[in-house]
């Protein structure tokens, strides 16, 4: 393998920013790499991932590697050491936004793929370069498993080297109490349905949430609140609005996570709406992906054996993983929790290092992750 290109190419993808919905400039170049790496097919669809594919010598099983492209933004007033687009390196570290998530990861599928020995595959492998993960997490991945179809598949997302074989899942919840409007010099004379709401954070507050061994407790967090008329000038608030993040576990429905909050005996008689967001986002192609933001947890046991087939490739790639699961929600949701393929999680960096000031990734790490994904190729679909 190539390490002084798999560090240009990051350093390339890191330099051409990249927020979600203005990917274009880092997917062209993760699909030239591609193609200059050889790949047998190389596209870019109508949501705008690129993928490539490398065909082994036998048919067999399609594995799919995918990395987002997109990155969160930078916060304005936040000053960063180096400029967030640099890409410069520092004490064998690589600074910049989306180092860690996930751009190191992206040049490290594509390079890891490519130093396979294709002679020695019964199968084929394929990586996609996608878009929007931070936004919507798996919609565009679900575009590229139908044209792909992958037998399994690997989020590239931070693991610190480690094997993940689960993630927790995220929900959007909007929440509504209906009052009714009066002049606020009277306010007895209307049902101010922020004092309303109020009773509902309360109890939202108090409510019992199930926790896993592995994958932590399930959350929910309040993330904004909104009344309706705004400015309210002398009315008494007819509408109030919030939205919760609920961070989800295997097996909860929709319908369970809004009948938890509904079902409360301290809402009894409140005019409370409960529904799960609607997400709707335009890709740079002006392909649109959109649905309910319900984003399932996922989690498969050591046992599985396409678990237990990327252990070994990555300890034979010299790596000595431990098995854990992600805390936020990944393109896995799809993958696993919706369409129920094996997926499992294994990239460089840690949770800890996406999304802040002086993003970062290790170089040692970088071309570890590199190494791990040819082992995983080697042991899941070698011959």
């Amino acid at each position: 393998m190539n390490t002084d290109q798999l560090i240009a190419l990051t350093q390339e993808l890191i330099r051409r920013p990249s927020p979600a919905g203005d990917e274009e400039a880092a997917v062209e170049q993760a699909e030239a790499a591609m193609r200059a790496l050889s790949y047998d097919q190389v596209w870019r669809d109508e949501m705008g991932n690129a993928i490539g594919v490398i065909e082994g010598a036998r048919t067999g099983p399609t594995l799919l590697f995918d990395g987002h492209c997109d990155t969160v933004g930078i916060a304005p007033g936040v000053p960063w050491e180096d400029d967030p687009f640099s890409a410069n390196i520092k004490n064998n570290t690589i600074y910049g936004r989306g180092s860690a998530d996930m751009k190191g990861a992206v040049a490290a599928m594509i390079h890891g793929a490519a130093d396979v020995d294709r002679r020695q595959l019964a199968g084929r492998v394929v990586v996609s370069a996608s878009v929007m993960e931070e936004v919507f997490e798996g919609g565009a991945l679900k575009g590229v498993m139908e044209q792909v179809k992958p037998d399994f598949v690997v989020i590239g997302e931070a693991t610190n080297l480690n094997l993940n074989r689960g993630g927790r899942g995220r929900a959007e919840i909007h929440l509504e109490t209906i009052g009714r409007p009066s002049h606020s010099s009277a306010p007895h004379q209307g049902v101010n349905a922020v004092l309303e709401m109020v009773k509902v954070i309360k109890a939202v507050a108090g409510l019992s949430l199930p926790a896993d061994p592995l994958l932590g407790p399930a959350i929910m967090a309040l993330t904004d609140i909104i009344s309706e008329p705004y400015p309210g000038y002398s009315v008494i608030p007819s509408r109030c609005k919030v939205t919760y993040d609920r961070r989800l576990l295997p097996g909860e429905t929709p319908d369970e996570v809004l009948g938890s909050i509904t079902g409360l005996p301290e809402l009894t008689g409140l005019k409370l709406e409960a529904v799960i967001a609607l997400g709707e986002h335009q890709t740079y192609t002006g392909a649109t992906i959109q649905g309910d933001k319900f984003f399932p947890a996922w989690l498969f046991p050591e046992s599985e054996p396409f678990v237990q087939q990327a252990l070994r490739g990555l300890r034979q790639a010299g790596l000595m993983p431990e098995f854990g699961a992600y805390r936020f929600c990944t393109n896995a949701a799809y993958s696993a929790g919706i369409a129920g393929v094996p997926t499992i999680g294994f990239g460089p960096a840690t949770e800890a290092d996406a999304h802040v000031v002086d993003e970062k990734l290790s170089l040692d790490s970088l071309v570890a992750a590199a190494k791990g994904y040819r082992g995983i190729i080697e042991a899941v679909i070698g011959v």
